[in-house]
């Protein structure tokens, strides 16, 4: 028989390959920019969103899935012999995922156990409290030992980034608290963070560069690190970022993918995020 199934939506950013390697299956969000639909923006990677973002004036929409998607997603579980579920969404705080992915749970209630889990983050954050849940889950078979894992994890995330440029988060970005934080800046530019499920400004900086660094210096004061990750928006200095974190964390080890078109539709382009995993966290 299979074991704990891991579901997650698509604002983890998770990479495919990973995704495929630990078994975890991914709920997309839909997202439409300008003429192309939820439909064909689900067939579309995150490199070709961004290239079609360059060629469009639209600011890319999100909605979250119906919990439907989510109970279609459990009942093909149930089919192919799982037992349990422990599914991870993004933060509660930012987005109705969270209750989408409760309802659908209800709706396959009797059929097959499902635990819902609001990671009070997003992003590569939000990837790693499913990577962990997946080899909790893999590891012990146990659903209860897989949701206390991912509840274990959660607090522990700590998510950062630096804008290249303000116009998509002051134009539709769920920002919440942060929103007069950033309504004031011109050329500066802001580091953002999610404290308790929420996005907050942490910082100001006046260039480009001393915002890469001054995310450097966050993940050097976290101590040590059991995982770090890296996500961005087609950002032209990934490789100098990188390069900058290399002297904190072995760099072969560091996650890096594409911020995708969920949470880059509010970061816009140019947006890098760091995420960071506290040794002994997890």
């Amino acid at each position: 028989m299979a074991g704990v199934r891991v579901v997650a939506d698509s604002a983890c950013d998770l990479p495919s390959s990973l995704a495929e390697a630990h078994g975890i299956e991914i709920v997309p969000l839909d997202v439409r920019l300008g003429e192309w639909g939820p439909e064909e923006m689900k067939l579309v990677g995150p490199a070709e969103f961004w290239r079609r973002c360059a060629m469009s004036e639209a600011l890319p929409e999100t909605s979250s899935p119906s919990p439907g998607a989510f109970a279609e997603s459990f009942t093909r579980a149930a089919d192919q012999g799982c037992p349990s579920v422990v599914c991870l969404t993004l933060s509660a705080g930012l987005s109705g995922t969270y209750q989408a992915a409760r309802a659908g749970a209800e709706e396959v209630r009797g059929r097959i156990d499902v635990r819902v889990v609001d990671t009070r983050t997003v992003s590569v954050g939000e990837a790693m409290v499913v990577l962990e849940t997946a080899r909790v889950a893999a590891a012990t078979c146990d659903l209860d030992l897989a949701e206390a894992a991912a509840r274990a994890v959660v607090p522990n995330v700590q998510v950062f980034c630096t804008l290249d440029t303000m116009d998509n988060v002051r134009k539709g970005g769920r920002i919440g608290a942060a929103r007069a934080f950033l309504g004031s800046l011109l050329s500066i530019k802001p580091i953002l963070e999610i404290c308790d499920g929420v996005v907050r400004g942490e910082s100001r900086q006046r260039t480009r560069a001393r915002s890469l660094q001054y995310l450097v210096e966050v993940v050097k004061r976290a101590g040590k690190l059991e995982a770090l990750a890296v996500a961005h928006a087609a950002a032209e200095d990934l490789e100098l970022f990188l390069d900058m974190l290399a002297g904190v964390f072995p760099r072969e080890d560091t996650l890096v993918n594409y911020l995708g078109p969920v949470i880059g539709t509010h970061g816009g382009p140019g947006c890098l995020g760091v995420a960071y995993l506290r040794a002994g966290a997890a």
